[in-house]
């Protein structure tokens, strides 16, 4: 029995030394072979349609001066103990000091040879919603220019930079509403500060809206993509397998500020007009139709039997502008604005939105089930009735906003109080500590304003005005010397 063991255990280690033998003799060889990256039979890289592309990616970097009072040769120990808990001042004289302090880091998309650049509002802004003190793109060679704000519109989130460069390659713009889901995009951009980076991905969605990304008066049809956004490619670009520039890279979605698959981005042809806009008259202007609506619903369709499933619903019309004077009725069902098709309420506003102020269009509604088609002449979303602007510089430092529906809800002020909500006050101004964020200005030298040009032409001629002030529930007098 112990030589049968013997035996098979001397062939069994026989099997295994004959095994290793026969492994040994494998040959494992290596291609060294370039990949031909022209090759129209295979798709091997992307690398020959993104280089251009990510040419026209800039870094954009930017920096603020903080300014602050502080009490000449005083330590500065003593200074936050006095300024944080209370203590009193000491004797000297004040005096306001300047840092420089680093601001954000993000991207922007050279549109044009001649230096323009597309980047996110948001990338060059301060903290308080003021453009940066000094804004820097980098190129792809390294070097760096500094960057003139040309305009910016904070309500899509798009602004227009300038270097003083030429030659630059430019990005091609394609139209983004060919977009399909499932084609395939790129992120190019400067996440995180680490440098050019290009992600890929596939378009997950169109269309996205109601995000509240931008606030509740942003204009949001966002590309929703899985490439991979991370904080610093805000500004970059999403362009398409042909290396074009389909939507300028914006949010993501996230709990941790992280990529997990969710990003947005501003379409490029929304992005365009914008951009246009901008670089001819520094601002967007917008139109305004005058009525409010809804999304259509199972219910609606039923009832109002509408021979459509999209459309807007008119739920009110304004007295005395563009769709009540054309003869737009509640109960209408919108469809179109000129040759845009409208599939929703957010689309309406959308479509409004992007044509200026005079603008007429072309109104396509359905009626008691019959299609009809209206012009209209739009008139100033921040001016609707010709009274002034309703957003502005009301005195040095300090902006107000005419109250209205929005704004009492947002500050909860009482629905009998009506006139010029102070939105916004520099910490410079000569008027910071009488004027603070969220009072109301109900009245100027005896009348109340109506915009804030009217508000400012109230103070003409005036070496001193005076104002009635609503502020948390009081009301008080206020003279001031506005030049």
């Amino acid at each position: 029995m112990k030589k049968e063991i013997r035996l098979f255990i001397s062939l069994l280690f026989g099997a295994l030394l004959s095994a290793c033998s026969a492994q040994s003799d494998v040959d494992l060889p290596l291609d060294t072979e370039s990949i031909d990256r022209e090759d129209p039979a295979y798709l091997t890289s992307y690398a020959p349609v993104l280089k251009p592309a990510r040419e026209a990616v800039v870094a954009v970097y930017t920096a603020n001066v903080v300014r602050f009072l502080r009490q000449r040769g005083i330590d500065p120990r003593e200074e936050f103990l006095r300024r944080y808990y209370g203590f009193s001042s000491p004797r000297g004289s004040a005096e306001i000091e300047e840092r420089w302090q680093p601001g954000g880091i993000g991207s922007g998309v050279i549109i044009s040879s001649e230096g323009y650049i597309l980047t996110n509002n948001h990338v060059i802004s301060a903290p308080d919603g003021d453009v940066a003190d000094e804004v820097l793109v980098q190129l792809t060679d390294g070097s760096e220019l500094s960057a003139e704000v040309i305009g910016r519109d904070p309500a899509s989130d798009l602004a227009v930079l300038r270097v003083d460069a030429e030659d630059l390659p430019a990005i091609p713009i394609a139209d983004s509403n060919q977009l399909e889901v499932g084609d395939i995009v790129f992120a190019i951009g400067n996440p995180m500060g680490v440098g050019l980076t290009i992600t890929q991905g596939i378009v997950s969605a169109t269309g996205r809206s109601n995000l509240a990304i931008l606030g509740k008066s942003g204009y949001e049809s966002f590309i929703q993509t899985d490439a991979s956004i991370n904080p610093g490619n805000s500004g970059g670009a999403l362009v398409d397998a042909y290396g074009r520039l389909v939507g300028i890279n914006t949010a993501i979605l996230s709990e941790d500020g992280g990529n997990i698959g969710i990003g947005f981005a501003i379409p490029s042809t929304f992005a365009r007009t914008i951009a246009l806009r901008l670089l001819a008259d520094g601002e967007v202007r917008r139109g305004m139709l005058g009525v409010s609506v809804a999304d259509l619903t199972e219910d609606t369709i039923d009832v109002f039997k509408l021979p459509v499933s999209e459309g807007a619903l008119v739920q009110s019309v304004a007295a005395d502008l563009p769709a009540a004077r054309a003869g737009m009725q509640p109960g209408d069902v919108i469809v179109s604005i000129g040759a845009q098709a409208v599939r929703n309420a957010s689309e309406l506003r959308l479509n409004v939105a992007a044509n200026p102020p005079g603008q007429k269009v072309d109104v396509g509604y359905y009626r008691d089930g019959q299609l009809e088609t209206l012009q209209v002449e739009l008139v100033d979303l921040n001016d609707p009735y010709g009274h002034g602007m309703r957003v502005g510089e009301f005195l040095d430092g300090v902006e107000a906003v005419v109250l209205d529906r929005q704004t009492r809800a947002e500050n909860a002020i009482d629905l009998r109080v009506r006139g010029l909500l102070i939105s916004k006050v520099e910490q410079d101004s000569p008027f910071a500590a009488y004027l603070p964020v969220g009072c109301v200005v109900t009245e100027v030298n005896g009348e109340e304003p109506i915009s804030v040009s009217h508000a400012k032409r109230l103070m003409e001629d005036r070496r001193t005005s005076r104002l009635y002030i609503y502020f948390k529930g009081q009301h008080r007098y206020l003279s001031v010397k506005p030049y």
